[in-house]
Order: C-alpha cells, then structure tokens, then sequence
C-alpha cells in the first residue's frame, strides 16, 4: 500500500492561498506596512530624538505626576538599566513595538470580548478560534506574516498581534461577565444610557481583570518580540538572537534583563494609569 496517498500537507493548500492573497490584495498590505512604519517610525523618532537622560527624566517625572511615586521610582531604575546597559537604542526600539503591538491587540480584543460577554453565541462561535490561536506554537505566527509582508518589523508586529488577542479578549469576557448584576440593575433603573452603563459601571467593576488581561497581554507581546529578532525586526530581540548565534553570553543576558525591565516598566505604567483613572472617576461619581 501506498501510504504516500494519506499524507497530508498543509503547506500544499496554503501556499497557492497566501499566494493569492499577495496578488489581489497587495495595495491593501502595502497601505497597512506604510502606516505600521509611519506609526512605528513615530515612536521611535520621538523616544530616540532627544538624549536618553531627556527621556529617563520626563518619564519619571509623568510617572510621578499622573501615577506613583513608587512607579517613577521603578520608571527611573528601568530605563537607566537599559542605558547603562549600552541597548538604550535596541530597548527603545523594542518599546515602540511593544507599544504599537499592544494597542492594537487591546483595540481589537477590547470591542470583540464586550460583544463575547453580550452575545453567548458570539462567544461560542470565537471560543474554539481562540483555542486554535492560543494552541499554536508563537513562531508559527511568524511565518505567513513573512510570507506575506516579506521581511522586518511589520511582519512581527501583525504576529504579535495575533498571539496577543486571545488572552485580552477571553479575560475582557470574562471580566464583563462578572460585573454584579444588581449594579447593572441599579444603573439600569436610574434610568442610565447603555454608554453610562459601560463607562461608569461595567468597565471600573471590570478593571482588576481587565488589568491582568493587559499584563497577560503585554508580557506575551514581548515574549513575541524576542522570535521577532529571527525575522530582522531589530530590537531587544535582535541582540538575544545575536547573543545566542555568537555564543555571547554576556549580550545575550544584558538583552534578556533589559527585556524584563522594559516588562515591568510597562507592566507598572499600564496598571498605575488604569488604577489612577479608575480612582479618578469613583471621586467624580462621588462629588
């Protein structure tokens, strides 16, 4: 028996698609690399344009102003790390693509678990797309963002994006889903509009998970950045490649610690932000 006949190959079906793809909608993908880039390029000209002691500085200060003085504290101790580190320009090129990564994924993953916790069959139909995505080996995601945005940055940002969804939007289910139902009522009952509902209402009850789906979140787009060096997106992840290619020990553990500090930086700065709005708000409702 032949048994080359049972054999199954996924590339066979997948090539001709992605191919496809590229030829039909090439000025689509195009305009999502030029604007990526564009916004990318933003962020790091405007974190690597002025000197480093410029930005550790004015970090501290906005981290102590609009958040803790404990978060400036760690603000401070972080970016000097990277500094003193000598990959001030690998770290900051990191943050940016963290940063763009993450706001997306949140943009998307946000909208989409609010319908989840809405709409149960909505939530059944994405349950097992989610499993699929969650299941899939990370550097998987890498190679038909290649395929089809060729090399770079933008290839390992729309796969970054793609492994950072699905645990923002199950725990931004999940954490709609356990706002107390005699708040909804009370709400519903004052008479409040459905947005009153969701801004004054849901999303402060929903905050502490909400916070862990956007650490979740952002420590699995890092994760991501440092596969992203294979594909020539620069960065942090760039040095671990190097560090590991050359045998360097040295570049390779500088680079891991300078990827944890920019972790817990961004893990502190999300969380004071959302925690302060979120005490902000609770004084204004009670004024």
């Amino acid at each position: 028996m032949n048994l080359d006949l049972f054999e199954f190959s996924p590339g066979a079906y997948l090539a001709p698609a992605v191919d496809w793809l590229n030829t039909n909608f090439h000025p689509f993908f195009d305009a999502v690399t030029k604007f990526i880039e564009m916004v990318l390029g933003g962020i790091e000209a405007g974190l690597l344009y002025p000197p480093p002691y410029v930005v550790i500085a004015l970090a501290t200060f906005l981290a102590a102003y609009f958040i803790t003085v404990r978060v400036s504290i760690v603000t401070a101790v972080a970016l000097a790390f990277c500094f003193v580190a000598g990959l001030w320009t690998a770290s900051m090129q990191t943050l940016g693509l963290v940063t763009v990564a993450v706001v997306i994924s949140v943009s998307i993953a946000f909208p989409l678990g609010i319908l989840a916790s809405r709409y149960k069959g909505f939530e059944a139909g994405i349950r097992p797309v989610l499993d699929i995505m969650q299941t899939v080996p990370p550097w998987v995601y890498l190679i038909p963002a290649v395929m089809i945005f060729s090399l770079g940055r933008v290839p390992a940002i729309i796969a970054t994006i793609v492994y950072g969804v699905p645990p923002m939007l199950r725990l931004t289910t999940l954490a709609f889903n356990q706002v107390p139902k005699d708040l909804l009522e009370l709400g519903q009952a004052t008479g409040a509009p459905p947005r009153s509902i969701l801004f004054k209402i849901e999303i402060p009850s929903a905050t502490p998970t909400l916070l862990v789906g956007l650490n979740q979140c952002i420590l699995l787009s890092l994760a991501m950045v440092v596969l992203a060096g294979l594909v020539g997106a620069g960065g942090l992840g760039a040095e671990v490649t190097r560090g590991l290619t050359r045998m360097e020990m040295g570049l390779g553990l500088r680079a891991g610690l300078a990827i944890v500090a920019i972790a817990i930086l961004l893990d502190r700065f999300s969380k004071g932000a959302l925690q302060g709005r979120r005490t902000r708000g609770a004084a204004e409702t009670t004024h």
